[in-house]
């Protein structure tokens, strides 16, 4: 069954990141990707890009966070 939750594509970051097309809350801005022991950041933009989905938002990345351990 297909999910219909809105979705966004995630620009720059880490290459290693493999799901560049996901789920997001519509109006809860940034969103934090789990990403080797830490979060990647990423930010929502006013561009939009035509995927397979649809067209949808572009969040782009702005920083990294590490967890402790």
């Amino acid at each position: 069954m297909e999910s219909k939750a809105p979705k966004a594509v995630l620009q720059g970051g880490p290459e290693g990141i493999s799901k560049r097309i996901v789920e997001v809350e519509p109006g809860a801005g940034d969103l934090k990707v789990p990403y080797r022991g830490g979060y990647e950041h990423f930010r929502p933009t006013t561009r939009e890009w035509d995927t397979a989905d649809g067209r949808l938002p572009v969040y782009e990345w702005w920083e990294r966070t590490e967890l402790p351990g």
